[in-house]
């Protein structure tokens, strides 16, 4: 999944999103709720409709932001009460306006709320966050369940939302508007593997639409990560999607599918893009490199995405040294084909 963290994968507009393959993207709660804010996307029909994107969405529960970007939070047994990175402002989270915050937006696969445990991390602290993450699921399905009627792409919201605008109707709201959301529940417990083996246990004991591995990619060595990985899916059911949450590399993409993962999302693709870091069959490329200024062959030679096929290396250099706005346009259209094609080598071995 590309990220979209503000209802966009940053530069690259919905229309070519789709002409890559992308099939489900993932938006963020946590900084749609400070803006434009939740209510204003309910009242515009929803994240489909806000973003004229007819495909499907995931949208996580902003735990990971709220601990990772806010600076300053306050954790109870209730909630999180934290401040806003834009301005500073305070907030509360709790795994019931979470909910209510997804539900609003209209996600087809919403998260539960839970708590992102910190590395290291010794396993009195291990246990006891991963206790709270429990709690907070139960609270967050018990919520789901008593309002899932409330998204916002039912049929009279659809209806209201397109009298007043001729282009919403040129704009095709999700096709599976009356069905509800989506339910997936996060595993976490630390680098420790019997923790992680009881937190999945009883996350599936709760019952959700799909498991989540959370916690993962926050400064544990990579050999780490997959024993904790490796050890997890072991306690998954297999006849529900297995989402790992924030990774990886093109190469972990491959192995995490190998070994049961059916879900990815990551910033790496984007992000690394904008910084002029590129993926291709050969290895990883620094675009800003002035070996790269003479250079007129394509970025990556067995790639058939539009960048590749039309641009040169030397071309793209030049952009990404000009700090050109097209240079993280391309930069970013290349690595997101790769990625998918990455995926699609994935789907096509199995």
């Amino acid at each position: 999944m590309p990220v979209g963290t503000a209802a966009t994968v940053k530069g690259v507009p919905q229309d070519l999103l789709e002409e890559l393959g992308v099939e489900i993207l993932l938006g963020n709660t946590y900084h749609l709720y400070l803006r434009p804010g939740i209510e204003q996307v309910r009242a515009l029909g929803g994240l489909h409709r806000f973003m004229a994107w007819p495909r499907a969405i995931l949208t996580d529960s902003g735990g990971f932001q709220v601990f990772s970007l806010s600076g300053l939070t306050k954790v109870t047994e209730e909630g999180v009460t934290f401040r806003s990175h834009l301005d500073g402002s305070s907030h509360f989270f709790s795994p019931e306006s979470a909910m209510a915050a997804q539900i609003g937006l209209g996600a087809d696969i919403i998260m539960a709320f839970d708590e992102c445990t910190e590395y290291p991390a010794d396993e009195t602290r291990t246990r006891a966050s991963m206790e709270m993450t429990l709690r907070w699921a139960e609270r967050s399905k018990a919520y789901f369940e008593d309002h899932k009627g409330e998204v916002p792409w039912g049929s009279h919201q659809e209806e209201r939302a397109e009298q007043g605008s001729a282009r919403r109707a040129r704009t095709p709201v999700a096709p599976w508007s009356g069905e509800t959301q989506a339910l997936f529940g996060i595993v976490q417990g630390g680098m420790d593997l019997a923790l992680r083996k009881e937190s999945a246990e009883r996350t599936v004991e709760i019952g959700f639409s799909g498991y989540a591995i959370g916690g993962l990619s926050v400064g544990e060595p990579r050999a780490r990560t997959r024993d904790v990985v490796e050890a997890t899916l072991e306690h998954l059911p297999a006849d529900k999607p297995r989402y790992l949450m924030g990774v990886g590399t093109p190469e972990e993409i491959v192995e995490y599918a190998n070994m049961g993962v059916d879900m990815m999302d990551c910033v790496l693709p984007t992000r690394a893009a904008r910084h002029g870091l590129l993926f291709t069959s050969e290895g990883k490329i620094s675009i800003k490199q002035a070996r790269y200024a003479g250079d007129d062959g394509p970025l990556d030679p067995n790639c058939a995405c539009r960048v590749c096929q039309r641009y040169s290396r030397a071309y793209l250099r030049h952009l990404y040294a000009s700090n050109e706005v097209l240079a993280q346009v391309l930069n970013t259209l290349h690595n997101l084909s790769f990625y998918l094609d990455t995926m699609r080598r994935v789907r096509h071995s199995i």
